[in-house]
């Protein structure tokens, strides 16, 4: 009998492997289609990305898939890997299982074609270019959340893809305290008399120069671009990997300000540290990915706010940003610091500050529950949004670019994926709140440049395990708790309380 499992596990593995394989090969052809693709190719492209996921679901849902299943659902002394690994790909056949692959076929090649209506949308700012594509990818997922079924609201199936374990009931309840406590402070702040200065973050600041200034902060990070990596411009800066030894990343520049690029180059380096630290010893598992969307929202968010907003890590990197900038030789490092954390409310998301950054995600949280569950059109989508962002905000869109059409992410169906963002805030605080007590002078070796050892200490708690924990068990198997947006919440008030002068 040992002999058995031995030998079916090696298959196993093989068999696995080959579906990363195809799973890596739909990631390089979509990123190409973001950084390099010719816009006459959309068509082509599609049905390349639609051929390669029709096998891609035949071998998830195949027979012999079904039978490793099948053989070692029935044994009880199988090492933690392999049981997370059976449980992992009985949960991906069952829900694949439920949706005919032709259908899924026709999904993905929507997709595409609705990803290219999105840009042409927003660039023209013109909502009913895309809407019809978009009114085509809510009913795949509302009709993908009956297939899979749910307990109480159709959301959850969509949600339990990128956030296992978290519910509608519970993000209600986390993100209406956050909400709260964000709005309280917000007001504080509205009442300050001591706003930071940021007029002169505005000026010119060559590509090239950002470029390598924003390189030698993810080369001290810890990510390896080089060898590992690359990094490209896109409309909308993220993240794909193709294995633990290709990860890459975009990002996008304006020659007015240099804050959009440095910021979206250190979250995406976050996304990709996380990424080449997964061992490759999860090769062939499954199990070689982030726990879930929000742990590697933690990651990102962590490094962008937490470390490259904080005052420490500016007290190492500001001499290296004067010799870079020399426009900013005039301005203190307190001046400075404060002005990177100036706090506005703003209509786009990816340009919000720390503070009121989580209020968009629950916008359009709130937006995506109403549309999935039928309670909303398509159609009626621009008003919804812009009457949300002057209620939440206080700001109203002058057209669809700003507003409705600022995100890529509902052009492929990713509904459930914004809720991420928000929890990623929480993890990474909560996350923090550890690192402090296991690091007691944590602050001093940022202020150094040391930044190993918050590398060191994200690999050997959270980065080495992949997704062999559910985020609900990661969390508290790291922090002893479970999750909580009290750290986060903590945390806001006590920053910009200082940075505002607030009592």
């Amino acid at each position: 009998m040992a002999k058995e499992i031995k030998e079916n596990l090696n298959n196993l593995k093989e068999y696995l492997k080959k579906l990363e394989y195809l799973t890596s090969s739909i990631a390089l052809i979509q990123w190409d289609s973001m950084v390099n693709m010719p816009s006459k190719a959309i068509r082509y492209r599609s049905e390349i990305l639609g051929y390669l996921s029709e096998k891609k679901y035949k071998m998830s849902t195949s027979k012999k898939i079904k039978q490793y299943i099948d053989f070692f659902s029935d044994l009880k002394d199988l090492d933690n890997i392999t049981k997370r690994t059976i449980k992992k790909i009985s949960k991906e056949y069952y829900k694949n299982k439920k949706i005919p692959k032709e259908e899924y076929k026709q999904y993905v090649i929507a997709g595409t074609i609705s990803g290219a209506a999105w840009e042409n949308a927003k660039i023209n700012k013109d909502f009913e270019i895309f809407e019809p594509h978009l009114k085509k990818m809510v009913e795949y997922n509302q009709k993908f959340a009956e297939y899979w079924g749910f307990k109480e609201n159709r959301y959850d199936a969509l949600l339990d893809i990128y956030e296992p374990g978290i519910t509608t009931e519970k993000l209600d309840v986390v993100f209406n305290n956050l909400k709260d406590a964000i709005v309280d402070l917000l007001n504080k702040i509205k009442d300050s008399d001591n706003s930071p200065n940021i007029e002169f973050f505005i000026g010119n600041f060559p590509r090239k120069d950002q470029e390598k200034f924003a390189k030698e902060i993810m080369y001290s990070m810890g990510y390896d671009y080089e060898y590992a990596g690359r990094i490209d411009e896109s409309i909308h800066p993220f993240t794909t990997n193709f294995g633990n030894k290709d990860v890459r990343i975009t990002t996008h520049y304006y020659e007015n300000d240099f804050r959009p690029a440095l910021f979206s180059c250190i979250h995406e380096a976050g996304h990709a540290i996380y990424e080449q630290d997964i061992p490759d010893s999860l090769q062939g598992t499954l199990l070689a990915e982030g726990a879930s969307m929000g742990i590697h929202e933690s990651q990102s968010r962590f490094y962008e706010n937490i470390i490259g907003r904080s005052k420490y890590f500016w007290k190492f990197f500001y001499k290296k940003a004067l010799e870079k900038f020399p426009q900013f030789k005039d301005i203190s490092l307190e001046d400075f610091y404060r002005g990177i954390n100036f706090v506005e409310t703003s209509l786009i998301r990816t340009e919000a500050d720390e503070l009121t950054y989580s209020l968009h995600i629950i916008i359009r949280y709130e937006i995506e529950k109403l549309l999935i569950n039928g309670d909303i059109s398509v159609h009626e989508l621009p008003s919804i949004w812009s009457k949300k962002y002057k209620d939440y905000l206080g700001v109203e869109p002058k057209n669809d670019a700003e507003g409705i059409l600022q995100d890529i992410h509902w052009s492929d169906g990713s509904f459930g994926y914004f809720p991420s963002y928000a929890l990623g805030n929480l993890y990474g605080a909560q996350f923090f709140n550890k690192m402090k007590k296991d690091i007691s002078d944590i602050y001093e070796q940022v202020s150094i440049g040391n930044f190993t050892v918050i590398h060191n200490w994200l690999k050997e708690n959270i980065h080495k395990y992949g997704s062999i924990y559910k985020p609900t068990e990661l969390i508290k198997k790291v922090t002893g708790e479970e999750l909580s947006e009290k750290y986060f919440i903590k945390y806001l008030n006590a920053k910009f309380k200082e940075i505002y002068k607030i009592n």
